[in-house]
């Protein structure tokens, strides 16, 4: 099925000639089902190839999902258009009566910055609350995932002594998990941070549980199955040429590692990680169809109502 977002977003060019499917809101709305609704808080600076790289993710699977772009409040997009932001996003105080079956909350280029200096944080700690009362299930992505970590668990982010950069392979600690189902034993993740959460900070007997880690990054992916959470600190939704596009925006900083051919910043680089980003996002959605209440008002709820056969 496909996924159903604005009519002119700019991704859905992206995607149509990608071959993923759109389906316009004029078409959608002719439909007797009810789509997932999933809920994406963009912090990234690039609103529009954040847009489209979780768009081809989410639009890649077997049910249709309706996508709605969401925005901190007050907070001012210093990198999209105004008339971007005004066309498509919603800003998180008219949305927060809502309910969502899933919930993306993405990075932001402020992880060197103590979460209590962001100007967003305060607003960004009531999203989290809100996610645990109005969202059947939450993936934080990167500094979000630090920032969902520290807010619940009290857990700190680590600064690094370089920048983790590059595409590191990564173990599959919990093959039985159902979001890491079909998942390789071991598979490349893109990194891109200066900070880090390290395994002995997580506290035990919260229900935290890590499923998948690198020798070289540390930890990748955790689950908090409870309140059906997902922290992912690295970016598999990344384009092939993200990485790339950071190397030449910090001309003076390493070139990525294991990205390029035999690491020659010359030779185009190839991606490795595609297959195991679909499966990841397919999972996911999968999880959220299979659990979530089929009536929105029941998401919160202690018992979801089962969907109708």
């Amino acid at each position: 099925m496909p996924i159903k977002i604005p009519d002119d977003l700019p991704a859905s060019r992206v995607l149509e000639a990608e071959g993923v499917a759109v389906m316009r809101e004029t078409d959608a709305v002719r439909q007797d089902i009810r789509p997932l609704r999933i809920g994406l808080l963009n912090l990234m600076p690039n609103k529009i190839d954040t847009e489209t790289q979780l768009a081809r993710l989410l639009g890649a699977t077997p049910l249709q999902v309706e996508l709605t772009l969401v925005r901190m409040t007050d907070h001012v997009a210093r990198n999209a258009s105004a008339d971007h932001m005004a066309a498509f996003y919603r800003p998180w105080s008219a949305v927060r009566d809502e309910r969502f079956d899933g919930f993306i909350v993405t990075g932001a280029p402020v992880e060197r910055l103590p979460f209590e200096a962001v100007g967003y944080w305060p607003e960004l700690r009531r999203v989290f609350d809100w996610t645990r009362s109005h969202v059947h299930a939450c993936l934080a992505i990167c500094w979000a995932a630090q920032a969902a970590l520290h807010h619940f668990h009290g857990v700190p982010k680590r600064t690094l002594p370089r920048k983790a950069f590059g595409v590191f392979p990564h173990r599959n600690l919990a093959p039985a998990s159902p979001y890491l189902r079909g998942v390789s034993d071991d598979f490349p993740v893109p990194v891109s941070r200066w900070t880090e959460v390290r395994r002995e900070d997580i506290p035990a007997g919260r229900g935290l549980s890590v499923l998948a880690e690198s020798a070289e990054t540390g930890l990748c992916l955790l689950s908090e199955p409870e309140h059906r959470a997902l922290y992912m600190f690295n970016h598999l939704e990344y384009d092939t040429a993200t990485l790339a596009a950071e190397h030449a925006r910090d001309a003076d900083g390493p070139a990525p590692a294991h990205y390029f051919p035999d690491d020659d910043p010359s030779r185009p680089a190839e991606n490795r990680w595609r297959s195991h980003a679909h499966l990841l996002f397919g999972n996911w959605i999968a999880e959220i169809y299979r659990t979530a209440p089929f009536d929105p008002a029941r998401i919160g709820a202690a018992t979801p109502s089962p969907r109708p056969s």
